[in-house]
């Protein structure tokens, strides 16, 4: 019987990589770059774990009072992603960002065997998703996914992400054929959110303990060891 093949759903920040605050830095910069005359009252703190970056700007726009439009938008998220390749240069020179424990072999073993298919889900606009993946050299891994710039709600970005890789790969994916592989509670709530498998990994902000108590199908210290991990991931699919 032939096994169906599986579809793998990186987040980004805090899963595959750590830009080292550039990305927070950025918000902020290009929020103020693109609304100076918001720049002496006080930036409002941000919880960036599992949040989107259209929830991020709803969230803005309601704390300084301005309307949330295509045009506001467009400008915030257009100074916003020249801060960020700017940031993440800088930040790099200073020895800032890296990519997290295992995450370079573990693709590269991910892409040997070639069975499985991977994309990414994360709360980056796609234009900030691409500027970090580059800027790490991972970009190549990924052809397709959801964005936070496709729906500011993250449990919505399971099926669009699930629908385009139906488009890219020409394959169907069941909801059971699939892991949402993040390291924040919005991660687990995503994957439960459409059915699919929930695999965290304890490399961000959010402790073992916290991931533990949401009941994940997999919870990882990290991705050091690629082999385990794999094997770990099967497993959860042949508990089905």
């Amino acid at each position: 019987m032939k096994i169906p093949r599986k579809l793998f759903l990186f987040d980004i920040d805090g899963t595959l990589l750590d830009t080292g605050g550039a990305g927070l830095v950025s918000l902020r910069d290009g929020f103020h770059a693109a609304f100076p005359e918001h720049r002496e009252r006080p930036f409002p703190p941000l919880e960036l774990g599992g949040a989107t970056d259209g929830g991020v700007a709803m969230h803005l726009f309601e704390h300084f009072g301005l309307p949330d439009t295509t045009e506001h938008r467009e400008s915030f998220f257009g100074h916003y992603t020249v801060k960020l390749a700017g940031h993440l240069a800088s930040f790099a020179e200073q020895g800032r960002g890296r990519l997290l424990p295992g995450v370079e072999n573990l693709l590269a073993t991910f892409e040997e065997h070639g069975h499985h298919r991977l994309a990414v889900l994360t709360g980056n606009l796609r234009e900030g998703a691409s500027i970090k993946l580059r800027h790490f050299r991972i970009d190549r891994h990924f052809s397709t996914g959801a964005f936070g710039d496709d729906h500011h709600d993250r449990n919505e970005l399971g099926p669009i992400a699930r629908r385009r890789a139906r488009e890219t790969f020409g394959e169907d994916f069941a909801p059971a054929d699939i892991a949402v592989i993040g390291d924040t509670l919005r991660d687990i709530a995503c994957a439960r959110a459409f059915g699919a498998k929930a695999v965290v990994v304890a490399t961000g902000a959010t402790s073992r303990e916290q991931l533990a108590a949401a009941a994940p199908d997999l919870l990882l210290d990290d991705f050091s060891d690629a082999a385990a991990v794999m094997d770990g991931i099967e497993a959860v699919f042949s508990d089905r």
